[in-house]
């Protein structure tokens, strides 16, 4: 029998001497115990040498995807098929790609075979014998490694969407803490000045006053036009002169600006995280971005996985994606199922009318599981499948509404620039108090008294 063995130098064949010792896996393991042992049991018949480290990490990357290198078929065809003996393998996929291939008749997944590779491995210096410097193997070794791991990180395809799956994933828990920021620094600085929530809803523009105003009675001494509007500022001012706000300690102030610095910083931060994957959804998916937008064309390739996963879904899947729960406790309570998942909150899907936005998520998804296909198939860097997409999906909206497409298109750009302009973040919604509208009133009018006659009163006695 002869078995093959890869090394970081080239591939190795050896014979073996005693085939009685490989009848169970403690007769091969007593054997190899020693270097003396593995030399007696095992003999190196042929060694095929890599001729450059670009060969052997070729070599390496064909065996991790079970083929057969180049090297490897030229040494079994010319040296070892003409022995006409067994061949053990210890990859069982290399090993019927050799016999359909070659030709040759071996023997993979046994406990024997996986036992004489472990023992290989073992004493594989002193096997090696003149085919190999002393020293030189491990070195040989370290340096495969490590060009094999750039290999596979530069061929990978799923490298860039690990990027934008771990980048959608920070963006979204960075929303979720800005929020919490926001909330407490509103409750907190609100003790002092409470009127302050209602001048400046925003949160970003609300951390920046209460930083640059600090205590509410400095307010007149303070700067804010860089801040603020100067009507803004103003308002601010004279809502300071008579706020019901209490008075605040200056190690509360501290703590406060403190909140106030980490919110703003976090918020610079998310800027330029979301600047981050508008550029890596740009470059890696650009018909999906174009058609859906990149902060929902990140979040369905987060949840697919990566964009492969998402391009191998059919579009009834890309449409409910994200309203798997809704889903199924529809199907187990026998009811509707959802229209819409992480679609809804895709631009087009929102400019349409409410009754017809379930026909449009159906549409959009179809056009989606297009677009992914390209762009993880294709290779082309236009963005002509998701142009010509998204005006068919234009279209289709303005047909159910109603509305010239020109306007339409103007109205879709509009929104885009002012999400553009937000940095992806939801425009933030405030109630208005409840105040009693006059112009609902509605005076009843008097109703003529209706005579009972005397009989009608004795029968509803009776």
């Amino acid at each position: 029998m002869l078995v093959l063995f890869e090394t970081a130098s080239g591939f190795a064949v050896f014979k073996v001497n005693d085939e009685s010792k490989l009848s169970s896996a403690d007769n091969v393991a007593k054997a190899l115990s020693s270097s003396n042992g593995a030399s007696n049991l095992l003999t190196l018949s042929e060694f095929s040498k890599f001729e450059n480290i670009g060969e052997a990490v070729k070599a390496a990357a064909d065996i991790v995807e079970s083929k057969i290198p180049k090297s490897l078929k030229s040494l079994l065809k010319n040296k070892v098929k003409k022995q006409k003996d067994k061949l053990a393998v210890l990859d069982m996929n290399l090993a019927k790609q050799i016999k359909d291939k070659i030709g040759i008749q071996c023997v993979a997944y046994d406990s024997s075979v996986q036992e004489l590779m472990r023992g290989i491995r073992t004493h594989l210096d002193s096997l090696l014998g003149s085919a190999q410097k002393e020293g030189k193997l491990e070195r040989m070794q370290l340096g495969l490694s490590h060009s094999l791991s750039r290999y596979k990180l530069k061929f990978s395809p799923d490298k860039v969407d690990t990027m934008i799956v771990q980048g959608i994933s920070l963006l979204d828990e960075l929303d979720k803490e800005l929020n919490v920021y926001s909330m407490r620094l509103k409750e907190w600085y609100g003790w002092h000045f409470p009127e302050l929530t209602k001048i400046v809803p925003d949160n970003l523009i609300y951390a920046k006053v209460a930083l640059a105003l600090g205590n509410r009675f400095q307010a007149n001494e303070r700067d804010l036009s860089e801040v603020v509007a100067e009507e803004v500022a103003q308002e601010i001012r004279d809502s300071a002169r008579i706020s019901m706000g209490t008075d605040i300690a200056e190690e509360d102030l501290l703590h406060i600006n403190l909140l106030c610095h980490e919110i703003v910083e976090t918020f610079a931060y998310r800027e330029r995280l979301y600047a981050y994957i508008r550029n890596r959804m740009q470059a890696i998916a650009p018909n999906l971005t174009h058609l859906v937008g990149e902060l929902v064309g990140a979040r369905l390739i987060s949840h697919a996985g990566s964009l492969m996963n998402l391009a191998k879904h059919p579009a009834s899947t890309v449409q409910i994606l994200g309203a798997e729960k809704a889903l199924f406790r529809a199907l187990k309570a026998k009811q509707n199922t959802p229209k819409y998942g992480l679609l809804y909150s895709a631009q087009l899907v929102g400019l349409a009318p409410h009754k017809f936005r379930g026909r449009i998520a159906r549409v959009l998804a179809a056009k989606c599981a297009i677009a992914c296909r390209v762009d993880a198939l294709g290779d082309m860097d236009q963005v002509t499948i998701g142009e010509e997409a998204r005006q068919t999906v234009e279209k289709r909206i303005s047909q159910l509404d109603g509305k010239n497409l020109n306007t339409f298109r103007k109205q879709s750009s509009g929104v885009a620039r002012e999400s553009a302009v937000r940095g992806g973040r939801m425009p933030e919604v405030h109630k208005e108090s409840n105040a009693y509208d006059e112009a609902a009133d509605v005076q009843m009018q008097d109703d003529e008294p209706v005579k009972v006659s005397k009989k009608e009163k004795k029968s509803k006695k009776d």
